[in-house]
């Protein structure tokens, strides 16, 4: 199993999430994060002094998936995600309840 996580503009998120279900992926994390940038996102004067805002709003997007689905969903979340998209995959060793985990794993059938 693997957890593709995905920095997105929170705007970008429904895109990406009716992709994903169309696609079969019905289980999805979604938090509100803030990416850091080199470039000011915000400057404003305050008492003379200059503020600077190097924080961007970010929807935070988690999909854990059999192996086999991996790149079906970073290719999602990239076509979608646009220019300020950042996608990682990180390897899951349990999750439970494994029902909400997309796989095209077979069950053997011992008897």
């Amino acid at each position: 199993m693997k957890m593709v996580v995905a920095y997105v503009d929170p705007e970008r998120f429904e895109e990406i999430r009716e992709d994903l279900l169309e696609l079969g992926f019905v289980s999805i994390s979604v938090l509100n994060a803030s990416g850091s940038t080199p470039e000011a996102t915000m400057s404003a004067s305050y008492r003379g002094a200059t503020l600077e805002r190097h924080l961007r709003p970010k929807a935070r997007i988690e999909c854990i998936v059999g192996a086999e689905h991996t790149q079906t969903v970073v290719d999602a979340m990239l076509k979608h995600g646009g220019e300020r998209t950042f996608v990682f995959v990180v390897p899951v060793e349990q999750a439970h309840p494994t029902e909400t985990v997309k796989t095209d794993a077979v069950t053997a059938d011992v008897g």
